[in-house]
């Protein structure tokens, strides 16, 4: 998401009475690559670029297609073999073990085309969910079925906004698979009798990281979160700690009472939640109402004991949870990476709040059996393309 808004900043920048713009996307990898599929680089007729689609080896060649399509209006898909190490195409040799394919198309304003409408669309979505954008990444008939024509679905499977055509219901099947596996995935179809290959890439919100407490371990936690793109919510029921100057990179600083906690704050299944005011009464009563709502994980500072005790306090009082709430308390918060001082200390927590969302185990990845990324074929629908053969996987 960071990555995204910040291309929306730049296009929103760009004077189109003065300059044309063009968007490369990275729609398929077979094998590896330094960037996913989903990458994304804006370019200008100037020869300004931001974003990237590969380590810096392919952005020279693309910007070189970028100017023809800025020039034709026409987009193009360009495939990068960089599977050889001695490949001297880019005067380098890559190494990447991969085959890339990516869509360079032009960036007109004003036309349903335009792909930065639904990017918006999302960037601005109030809902905070997952949606799906689909993309025509190869056609046989461009005529009746344009390459690089978008849908973007929302979680439920609606549609929220496409470029130029209504959703195709041979498409929804394969949707709603993504949407329940939260996995990208490639599919061949066959759209108003034209063959198609379309790129299925899911659209996440973000991590929401909502902070309570706003003592001075908090500040390096809410700085390193936005650094890496989470939308960061900083909460306290005493004013006193909530000084703006103490957090000029949240995006919201709020107080709320202690036991008036849902409905005053956004709590989502892409919430993450750290409990650091070393006040005990105050995480006691916050926690109590957390374990009731959606969100997904729970990090309270301080040595387990303390969480134990809040726990004895419940039974003592009455108040059960089944342990699927309990499952999502994490204490001690972070990884066990020896921090010490608040800043290691955030680095650990904002590192397993990560391994956390990604389903990643946190550990090193020297010790990792298989491929680093998930692959796209762990979906049913995926099915290949160009000199693939039915059923091999399209690597991610």
């Amino acid at each position: 998401m960071k990555e995204l808004k910040r291309l929306i900043e730049v296009y929103d920048k760009i004077d189109f009475t003065q300059r044309k713009a063009a968007l490369a996307s990275v729609v398929k990898l077979y094998g590896s690559s330094y960037r996913r599929p989903g990458a994304r680089m804006l370019i200008t007729d100037d020869g300004r670029w931001e974003g990237a689609i590969s380590g810096g080896c392919l952005e020279g060649d693309a910007l070189r297609k970028a100017r023809q399509v800025m020039s034709s209006g026409k987009p193009m898909v360009v495939t990068y073999d960089t599977m050889d190490d001695n490949n001297s195409s880019f005067g380098i040799g890559l190494g990447c073990n991969g085959i890339i394919d990516v869509l360079i198309e032009p960036v007109v304003p004003d036309t349903s085309s335009n792909p930065f409408y639904l990017f918006k669309n999302f960037a601005e979505t109030t809902n905070r969910e997952i949606a799906v954008l689909v993309t025509v990444a190869k056609t046989a008939d461009a005529t009746t079925v344009p390459l690089a024509t978008r849908w973007l679905v929302q979680n439920d499977g609606s549609l929220i906004q496409h470029t130029g055509q209504a959703l195709p219901t041979q498409l929804q099947q394969a949707i709603n698979l993504a949407l329940q596996g939260e996995k990208p995935a490639y599919g061949n179809f066959l759209l108003n009798n034209t063959e198609v290959e379309v790129f299925l890439e899911i659209m996440h919100p973000g991590i929401q990281l909502l902070v309570f407490g706003g003592g001075y371990d908090a500040i390096p936690l809410v700085n390193l979160a936005k650094d890496i793109g989470m939308r960061v919510i900083v909460t306290d029921d005493c004013i006193a700690h909530l000084a703006p100057l103490r957090f000029p990179k949240a995006d919201t600083i709020k107080q709320v009472d202690r036991h008036q906690i849902p409905g005053n704050l956004p709590l989502t299944r892409h919430t993450a939640v750290v409990l650091i005011s070393h006040n005990y009464k105050y995480d006691l009563a916050v926690l109590t109402q957390l374990l009731e709502t959606d969100v997904p994980y729970i990090g309270i500072l301080g040595p387990r004991k303390r969480t134990d005790k809040m726990l004895t306090e419940y039974e003592v009082a009455g108040k059960t949870f089944a342990d699927q709430q309990l499952e999502k308390i994490y204490s001690p918060v972070g990884l066990d990476i020896g921090a010490e001082t608040p800043e290691e200390i955030a680095l650990s927590i904002v590192s397993e709040i990560q391994a956390f969302f990604t389903r990643k185990s946190g550990g090193n990845l020297k010790n990792k059996q298989g491929y680093i990324h998930d692959r796209a074929g762990e979906m049913d629908i995926v099915v290949s393309a160009r000199d693939y053969t039915i059923g091999d996987t399209c690597a991610l």
